[in-house]
């Protein structure tokens, strides 16, 4: 992808597995990721193949699907989107924001 092509990450179960979002220190401490992540995990099992959650049951992949709904992250730590394949994949470091996606929004 070219700088200044559209970064529109796909909400698919591939990039989300592909994700570190809930292994984001801005999450560490989020009882809503957490349960969010556990119930996903749960369900994850009952979906048919390729079909992918929804997104507001994923406590991640903010690049695609918009700012976090949990209430509870810390901002004030570093996030970890530089060592994530799917920012890797679709160049996100030239998008505006470049990190805490799960504060400002989607790569889009």
């Amino acid at each position: 992808m070219n700088k200044g092509e559209n970064k529109r990450v796909p909400y698919t179960t591939s990039n989300i597995n592909k994700c570190m979002c809930s292994e984001c220190p801005v999450q560490a401490d989020s009882q809503c990721a957490m349960d969010k992540l556990r119930k996903s995990k749960q369900e994850a099992g009952k979906l048919p193949a390729g079909q992918a959650p929804n997104p507001e049951d994923v406590p991640g992949i903010y690049c695609s699907i918009g700012k976090a709904r949990c209430q509870d992250l810390n901002f004030d730590r570093q996030c970890i989107c530089s060592s994530c394949e799917v920012w890797k994949e679709y160049g996100l470091k030239d998008v505006d924001p470049n990190n805490h996606f799960c504060q400002h929004g989607s790569a889009a």
